[in-house]
């Protein structure tokens, strides 16, 4: 066995989906670099755009990151003039986030490179095996979250 360790190391699954993570994110960067921003950012305009106007604290809830990174992440958005912060109506010691026109029509161009880059990275599947590998990748994530049955 010691003389195959490492096939038998590139053969486990969570070797195998790590790499090809690593290469999606890649790809996924490259393609948001064009519109000068990070996956992080990404993420945080498009929770901004689905849910806003959103106080800072449930971006955190929401994404699971830290709470100075989204603050950090929010600030370059916003001197970007993609999102806005105002003073939360239902409590003036909040700031409610939401996304604006620029980074409505910025989220649109970053889906479609989304959209691009992850074409590449499936390009070897067919239709079929891309809709069966997003099943079942759908699949494990849930079921590592708590109160999620898979069957």
């Amino acid at each position: 066995m010691t003389d195959r360790a490492l096939q038998h190391i590139q053969s486990l699954p969570s070797w195998l989906t790590g790499r090809v993570a690593a290469r999606g994110r890649e790809l996924l960067a490259h393609a948001l670099a064009g519109e000068g921003l990070r996956l992080s950012h990404y993420a945080v305009l498009a929770a901004v755009a689905e849910h806003g106007p959103t106080a800072q604290a449930e971006l955190v809830r929401r994404l699971e990151i830290d709470r100075k990174d989204v603050v950090g992440l929010l600030n370059d958005l916003q001197a970007r003039h993609l999102v806005q912060r105002r003073p939360d109506p239902a409590d003036g010691r909040k700031n409610a986030v939401s996304v604006t026109d620029e980074g409505r029509a910025t989220l649109q161009r970053c889906a479609a490179l989304a959209e691009q880059a992850n074409q590449q990275l499936l390009a070897p599947l067919s239709a079929t095996e891309r809709e069966l590998l997003i099943t079942l990748l759908a699949r494990l994530q849930r079921a590592d979250q708590p109160g999620d049955q898979c069957q």
